[in-house]
């Protein structure tokens, strides 16, 4: 249960800083943060979360990377689908407080977006359905071999969360243009459920990929780089 918590927990706060970044903090003229500033508050929120709660559950925050680190041997099943669930539920909360402040903006239009992930008409620059998928696979599967390097018994001692935090801070300085950057099924469900319509249509896609991705990243890391602990 403690473990359970604490992947709600840590999901949570990611969604509450990077997607909360993205929604009350981007878009001011001069004074927003941007793509890079949210960028850097996924990467902060992941490596603030890791140190915080990583001795606890392992810090995974993200189905994909739960999925990953099964695939690459350090990562029992029997845990699969509860860390997925209360990944899931942690998000959700973070998207319902997110929801809760942005609302008293004068304007605010929760089916503008809300910071979900899209393709085609819902992606920031246009990128395409091929575009999306393919993103989606490959910056995931990278993210889960940094994670599995990083908190290997040879790593460097404590600096796992740094590594991660700064792999997550890349893969969305890539891809925010590309379909808002989801690597991340439960920071993508969260927030598609507020924004519905077209945003809750493609949220197969983000599923899809980020799970395909996690797949071949941990099983790579497994027997390309003989990163696994087999359990």
């Amino acid at each position: 249960m403690k473990k359970l918590i604490a992947e709600m927990t840590g999901t949570f706060w990611l969604v509450l800083g990077g997607c909360g970044s993205a929604v009350l903090a981007a878009g001011f003229p001069e004074l927003g943060i941007g793509f890079a500033g949210v960028a850097l508050a996924f990467g902060l929120t992941v490596l603030t979360g890791a140190y915080a709660l990583g001795h606890i559950s392992g810090a995974h925050f993200n189905p994909a990377v739960s999925l990953g680190l099964w695939a690459g041997g350090r990562f029992p099943v029997r845990e699969l689908v509860p860390y997925m669930v209360a990944q899931v539920i942690g998000g959700l909360v973070g998207a319902v407080v997110i929801y809760l402040i942005a609302r008293g903006a004068p304007g605010f239009d929760v089916h503008a977006g809300f910071a979900s992930n899209g393709f085609g008409m819902q992606s920031p620059a246009g990128f395409s359905l091929t575009s999306a998928l393919l993103t989606e696979v490959i910056l995931t599967a990278m993210f889960v071999v940094v994670i599995m390097g990083a908190t290997h018994p040879k790593a460097p001692a404590m600096m796992g969360p740094l590594a991660i935090g700064l792999c997550l801070t890349l893969i969305h300085l890539i891809s925010i243009p590309v379909d808002n950057t989801s690597v991340n099924p439960a920071r993508s469900t969260a927030m598609a459920v507020f924004a519905g319509g077209e945003w809750l249509t493609q949220l197969w896609l983000f599923w899809v990929a980020p799970l395909a991705g996690g797949l071949l990243g941990g099983f790579f890391s497994r027997f390309c780089l003989g990163e696994g602990r087999c359990q």
